[in-house]
């Protein structure tokens, strides 16, 4: 079979493609929790984002073995051994089936004791019911979605997103308006269904698309599947453990701050409010930013992996630009979060403010978050596992110590939790980098790297803030004020990146579109 077969995007590309999606995806999910939260408020939100660390946690416990799958068949693929991703993709998914079905049977079956376990409110626990069905099409969904990335087709992974989360929009919050005559609670749980059926739809497209591309790839023989088995197990295993790391802090954040939060003198149902707050809304517009360095970290995995096979100076070419392009996008967010966090948060939740605060420490962490992620993208790629799991195994414990003494004090309550996360990825980040310095041999140039980014960030964010304040004197609207800075500051941004050369035409078009030989 030859290569042409086979649809290929560059790193940038691919980026682009699924970040588009991804941003897409989330601005929906965004809107999805506007009218979920007219409808259940502050401490229906609480209840739906109770549950949702102990998802997201299994959604990393998972990720481990599409990352793998990603990097095999990118290997795989590289090598010409095509015969071998059939089998791979096979293997993963009866791998990650007999584990998504053990964790929901685990979680049904000890549902109301995790609940009191974890001292959440009791009207949490039909969402967290609903919540424990969701592993089954996770997986399903990460399966796919690794194959199509290690064959760099970006497009299924980015519209399955945005089907994902249109069935959520559409189900989600139209079951949770018919069931909120029974109650918040019931209502928060419908919104859980509909993002179990999205799931499921995007799952059946990713199938359909898959069935149509994997006819192109050989059999592979039963000998094979057994060691492939091995091999994506071995490989998931480190990988699972690095993700893992950054949903436990949020699971931690779940198990350590309601308890310290009822030692600093809040209720119950204020500590469902706060929740409410900082994971229903707060976190909601953080993730919008996110979505683009999963792009990134996505790309970056079958790039590195296959660059690394041919050629080092190819190989270190795209780390530097990996590298780059995590801080390019992720300080302009910071900045816009932070400065922005009240008009931000008063226009997609109109007339709702609260947690605006707790918006200005996410914008913090990002950066930092940020690099984490891609630096230990570029790490998984090449098998250096232990670095990542080390350095955030630290930095986990750093912001688990800061997070339960800062709560306990009451003037400092849930912000505790959020500048243990912000020290904890400031650690993790820095360390991944000095190794990518000393241990890899990758140079790092802190004026193209920081220097010109900041410089671009600052011009942008000045434009921005001088463009919102003038306008809404001028209008008084908030919304139509918001619109026209954040769209004036995307473009001012991104004249400075070309007009200080921290990208250029000729750097994206020879470094990511080169075609490597074969």
């Amino acid at each position: 079979m030859n290569d042409n077969r086979i649809r290929k995007n560059s790193m940038v590309s691919g980026a682009l493609i699924l970040g588009v999606c991804m941003v897409f995806a989330r601005f929906l999910g965004v809107f999805f929790r506007i009218p979920l939260q007219n409808l259940i408020k502050d401490e229906g939100m609480g209840y739906y984002q109770m549950s949702y660390p102990i998802y997201m946690t299994f959604v990393a416990i998972a990720s481990g073995i599409p990352i793998a799958l990603s990097k095999m068949v990118s290997e795989y693929n590289a090598k010409g051994k095509l015969e071998h991703i059939r089998v791979c993709v096979r293997s993963t998914l009866y791998i990650m089936l007999i584990f998504a079905g053990s964790t929901s049977l685990v979680l049904l079956l000890f549902s109301k004791k995790i609940v009191m376990l974890f001292g959440w409110h009791h009207k949490s626990y039909y969402a967290f019911l609903i919540t424990a069905i969701a592993p089954i099409f996770v997986v399903i969904l990460g399966t796919f979605r690794g194959f199509f990335q290690g064959i760099r087709n970006m497009a299924p992974s980015g519209v399955s997103q945005i089907i994902e989360q249109l069935g959520r929009v559409v189900l989600g919050v139209g079951i949770a308006y018919m069931l909120f005559p029974k109650g918040v609670e019931y209502s928060a749980a419908g919104a859980v269904i509909g993002t179990v059926i999205g799931a499921a739809i995007a799952g059946v497209y990713l199938l359909i698309k898959y069935c149509k591309v994997i006819k192109v790839f050989p059999s592979g023989n039963m000998i094979n599947q057994r060691k492939i088995m091995r091999k994506i197990i071995s490989i998931a295993f480190p990988i699972s453990i690095v993700t893992t790391m950054g949903s436990l802090m949020v699971l931690f954040d779940n198990m350590i701050v309601p308890k310290r939060l009822i030692t600093a003198g809040f209720s119950k149902m204020q500590i469902t409010i706060i929740f409410g707050q900082t994971y229903g809304k707060a976190a909601t517009l953080n993730n919008v930013p996110l979505a683009l360095s999963m792009a990134i970290c996505a790309s970056i995995v079958p790039v590195i992996a296959e660059a690394r096979l041919r050629d080092f100076r190819l190989f270190k070419s795209k780390v530097q630009l990996a590298t780059k392009l995590a801080i390019v996008i992720a300080l302009p967010s910071a900045a816009g979060l932070y400065f922005m966090a009240f008009p931000i948060m008063d226009m997609i939740f109109v007339g709702s403010t609260g947690g605006y605060e707790i918006l200005k420490l996410f914008a913090i962490s990002l950066p930092f978050i940020v690099v984490c992620q891609a630096t230990t993208s570029i790490f998984n790629a090449i098998g250096k596992y232990h670095v990542p799991i080390i350095n955030l195994g630290i930095g986990c414990i750093i912001k688990v110590s800061l997070t339960y003494f800062l709560v306990g004090i009451p003037y400092v309550n849930i912000k505790g939790a959020l500048l243990g996360t912000i020290v904890g990825y400031i650690f993790a980040s820095s360390m991944n980098i000095m190794y990518i310095k000393r241990k890899l041999k990758v140079e790092i140039n802190n004026y193209e790297l920081l220097f010109k980014p900041i410089i671009a960030t600052m011009i942008m964010i000045i434009s921005v803030v001088f463009t919102y304040t003038n306008v809404y004197n001028y209008t008084g609207s908030n919304t139509f004020s918001c619109i026209i800075s954040i769209f004036i500051g995307a473009l001012c941004y991104f004249i400075m990146v070309f007009g200080l050369r921290i990208f250029d035409f000729d750097e994206i078009k020879i470094r990511f579109n080169r075609k490597s030989k074969r």
